[in-house]
């Protein structure tokens, strides 16, 4: 009589596993996402061996042999930027974003020019055909389609083509669709994610492979799968963007190699991605002249200065509690500034609706814009215009005080590059550095001070 396989019943959230059924998982306390997967009884070797049968060996910390890891730039500045350099051999690199967002456009011009590197690279696609990816790679411009494509969700026989070809890069679009020999559950679950990602990420270690893989993610915008996938990588990539707005950006939230706080913006056009080296210019071209409520401030994303247009519309309340709308800035940040203007500035906002936004779908979030909001708050309020060419910086503090910020020396810079003739910043952030000539730069040390210089 054959011997019963063993049954058991994982978490499809985090991974959490069960000998029996439950309603909601003890781990994490999402209801109904316990499913039944056949346990593997196939025991798996998890040493790490190389394509070439090289086993790993215990050293002595002084006697390992360490360089500078090399880096291989792609053509595009802004993902090099955003990897800490360029493409690192043997990474393993996770992107993740909402469908249709262009992700697989994203790595399919990204394989076209490693090839054009004299690189072997291999183009996985669990999603599409050979015919499908051959017709979207001549759409792009500027590339070479000489490359591997591999229509396959056998991780056995992709790990076979692997070590055939041995390419230096992998692309694997998309880890939910592949599907591991030795574990018995559906295409996406939790095990098979586990699963394909260790065996990818020994692949990419052993063998200096350097290995991009493409994750789905939840209706909530996180990644699909186990949260272990995010702490197995080397980097995590998210794709942002609005599919009806033409820019897109690309953020890092781990970076074994590099910073974490960089982004790259990108254009999606007829030809595929194309950077757009100057986003300031791109997110203030169709702010117009004398409109209330608009403000722009210079926002740091990583090493990058960013000048970024604010919008608020505050009108008077229909109904008893008045609404708090933010699009592309924190709620909580909104409502506090809100607070503080009525408080320390005297703008009666409590019976006012108010709708804030960061303009061109870019997301900021750092003590810098609080200054911004304020005054273009109190500009819709007041129904009086700011200039569009001044700029403003600074961090409020709940006694009504405008409080020093990092890197001002690079924000007044590209305020003045692209045309800003006066910016106000914080009054302590005025010491130890000469303001360039071009513009007029304001320090002021309380919100009141700054209302009145802006509408006075």
């Amino acid at each position: 009589m054959a011997k019963k396989k063993r049954s058991e019943y994982v978490c499809q959230t985090c991974g959490y596993i069960s000998p029996k059924y439950l309603g909601r998982c003890p781990n994490c306390g999402e209801w109904n996402t316990l499913v039944e997967e056949i346990a593997s009884e196939v025991p798996t070797r998890h040493s790490r061996v190389s394509l070439t049968g090289e086993v790993s060996k215990p050293q002595k910390l002084q006697e390992v042999t360490a360089q500078k890891e090399p880096r291989v730039k792609t053509q595009l500045g802004e993902l090099n930027r955003v990897l800490g350099g360029g493409v690192v051999p043997g990474s393993m690199v996770l992107i993740g974003g909402d469908p249709g967002i262009g992700k697989s456009t994203l790595l399919l011009q990204v394989s076209q020019q490693l090839s054009l590197l004299k690189g072997t690279v291999l183009y996985v696609s669990g999603e599409e055909s050979s015919q499908q990816i051959k017709m979207r790679a001549e759409r792009l411009a500027d590339g070479s389609n000489d490359f591997y494509v591999y229509p396959e969700t056998d991780m056995g026989r992709i790990k076979q083509v692997i070590e055939q070809l041995t390419p230096d890069y992998v692309i694997i679009d998309s880890i939910q669709t592949m599907v591991h020999p030795e574990t018995e559950s559906a295409a996406g679950s939790v095990s098979q994610v586990r699963a394909n990602t260790a065996e990818l990420m020994q692949i990419a270690k052993t063998n200096n492979i350097a290995i991009f893989i493409v994750g789905h993610v939840t209706k909530e915008g996180s990644l699909a799968g186990p949260r272990m996938l995010e702490h197995m990588v080397d980097t995590v990539l998210y794709f942002e963007g609005d599919r009806h707005h033409t820019f897109r950006i690309l953020r890092a939230v781990k970076n074994r190699f590099g910073s974490t706080n960089e982004i790259g913006i990108f254009e999606m056009r007829q030809a595929g991605l194309v950077e757009v080296l100057n986003p300031s210019e791109a997110f203030l071209e169709e702010r117009i002249d004398g409109a209330t409520g608009s403000a722009i401030v210079c926002s740091m994303e990583g090493t990058r200065p960013i000048l970024a247009e604010i919008q608020s519309l505050v009108t008077p309340s229909v109904f008893g509690n008045a609404k708090r709308t933010a699009t592309g800035l924190d709620y909580n940040r909104v409502s506090l500034i809100m607070a503080v203007l009525e408080k320390r500035a005297g703008l009666l906002l409590q019976n006012q609706d108010a709708y804030l936004k960061a303009v061109g779908g870019v997301k900021l979030d750092e003590p810098a814009i609080d200054l911004s909001i304020a005054v273009s708050i109190a500009s819709s309020y007041k129904d009086k215009g700011t200039s569009p060419q001044d700029c403003f910086i600074g961090e409020i503090g709940l006694t009504g005080e405008i409080r020093r910020v990092n890197r001002i020396e690079q924000r007044v810079g590209e305020a003045q590059k692209l045309g800003f003739k006066r910016v106000f910043i914080p009054i302590n952030n005025l010491q130890g550095w000469t303001p360039p000539k071009d513009i007029e730069v304001i320090g002021v040390e309380t919100l009141s001070e700054t209302l009145f210089k802006v509408f006075s």
